[in-house]
Parts: structure tokens; sequence; C-alpha cells
């Protein structure tokens, strides 16, 4: 069976991956008290039932805090009974889920009257750090539309289910701020940039006259062939060690040109190698 525990912050975006989870044909249970956890999971193991073949379980803050810090003992506990669990965290910065909060009216789950919408938020960052800590896979949601994130879980999860590792290159942007979600960050800024370039500024790193301009400086190439490199050394490490995910991130000043050409020309260089490599583009995804 393949067992994923969804968790994260609230207005991150769980119910949605939980629902595309149930698209995807897992048996889904939200809201499951953490320290019912073990007896659940022992029910469905043992159950000669076929529907929790593929189970979701939700967690979220409203729960002890000792129950919490406990979620990760028992997810190594199940992995190494031989269960395929991976725990899925879901997280956005403050100002998205404010925003979200404040286009919603909906309550925060741990605001009260003596605590505020901004102070309950970092209060349940505390409280799932534990989780947050072991997570298999972290996907900030902070750029994310519903149907990218649907997109997103269908694709990383459904890559997974294949057996290899699910690599995920995505480009950003320095001006937005760094991707929390991330294993490798490399930082391009020092390149050529085709913003300055005329008739090159409003196209993006997909368009062959921004590839062309960018092929044909040697430090691009340079910074090509050195994070081929290095990632054919250590992708392979990271499959040794029985990771499930990866993601790289590229950025530069803008996320449009520099870092978007060289994920898509890593992306079309690691296809060759490993059946599961997924491209997201932060900023150039939102312009479409």
């Amino acid at each position: 069976m393949r067992l994923i525990i969804v968790t994260g912050l609230s207005g991150s975006g769980k119910s949605v991956a939980l629902h595309m989870l149930e698209d995807l044909d897992y048996y889904c249970v939200d809201n499951i008290p953490a320290g019912l956890l073990p007896q659940f999971i022992s029910h469905i193991v043992r159950s000669p039932q076929s529907q929790y073949q593929l189970t979701a379980i939700g967690i979220d803050a409203r729960n002890r805090a000792d129950d919490i810090k406990l979620v990760p003992q028992q997810v190594a506990e199940l992995k190494r009974s031989g269960v395929q669990c991976e725990v899925l965290y879901l997280r956005a910065n403050e100002d998205a889920i404010l925003k979200r909060y404040s286009e919603t009216r909906r309550k925060h789950p741990l605001s009260r009257n003596d605590i505020g919408l901004a102070d309950a938020i970092r209060e349940e960052q505390r409280l799932l750090e534990p989780i947050a800590n072991s997570a298999d896979l972290i996907i900030d949601t902070t750029h994310c539309n519903v149907h990218q994130l649907r997109e997103l879980i269908r694709q990383r999860v459904s890559s997974h289910s294949t057996g290899h590792l699910s690599i995920l290159l995505e480009s950003f942007s320095f001006r937005h701020g760094l991707p929390g979600e991330a294993d490798f960050v490399f930082d391009v800024r020092t390149l050529p940039n085709p913003h300055w370039e005329p008739g090159l500024s409003q196209l993006t790193g997909r368009d062959q006259a921004v590839i062309d301009y960018l092929n044909a400086h040697p430090s691009v190439q340079r910074m090509l062939n050195d994070l081929k490199l290095f990632l054919e050394h250590w992708i392979p490490e990271f499959a040794r060690s029985n990771r499930s995910y990866l993601t790289i991130a590229i950025g530069c000043t803008g996320g449009q040109h520099r870092s978007v050409y060289l994920v898509e020309q890593l992306a079309a260089h690691f296809k060759q190698h490993y059946p599961s490599v997924l491209i997201q583009h932060q900023v150039v995804d939102r312009m479409k």
C-alpha cells in the first residue's frame, strides 16, 4: 500500500491537495486526531479491503503538541516495517496566507479572541515544525493558484508512483524570495541578462531568440556544464538514500530569462537519464 500524510499551514492548500489525491483514487481522511494515527494505520494496513491500498490522511495543528511531535517517529517506524509512507507538507508565506484569509473571510483554526491572525499563523508554524522538518516533499504554494497546485500534486505523486525519484526543476525570481521547498538553490544572476537587449525583454527563456542569445555566451555555457556535472554526481546520491523527491531551484533577478533557459536545458538533459523530471516556472507560468 501507499500512505501519504498531508499536512501544512492552514490556507496553504491542504484541502486542494486532498481533493486532488481523491481524484487520483486515494482513500482520503481529513483532520484525523494525531493521537489516533497509529490505530488507524494499523487498521488499514491489516485490512483486506483494496480501497485502502492508496490512502491519504490529513493532519493539522488542531492537535496536542505532544501528539504532533510523535508523527515523524511513527512515519519512520512505518517505513522500517515496509509500508510506503511519505509526508507531504504544504506552506506559503505569511503575506499570501493573510491575503487568502482576507479574501475568504474564514477563521483560522488557531485564532482566538486574544490571538490575531498573524500570531495564529506563526503559532501554527511552530506547532507543525517537527513534521515540516521530516517531510518527504514540501510544496510552497505562495505563487500557485488552485489549478496549478492540483496539477503539481498530480505530477509529483503520479511520477513517484512508478518507483522512481521525482525530480522537479523550477525557476524563480529573487525579487519574490527564495523557494522554501528546494533541496538545491542556484543563483545565476551573474550571467548576461537578456532583459537589457532590444527586443528580448518581453520574451522568456523558452523563446528561440533568448536561447540563441544565451547560447552565444561562454559564461552561460560554463554555468550550464558546471550544473550538469554537479547534479550528475549528486542526483544518484539522493536516489541511493531512498529519497522520494528532489527539488532543484534556479533563480535570476526576474525569473523570466536566464533561470528559465537553464531549467529547460537541464530538464532536457536529465530526462534522458531519469523518467520523472518535471518543470515549474514560478514567473513565466503566471504570465500565460
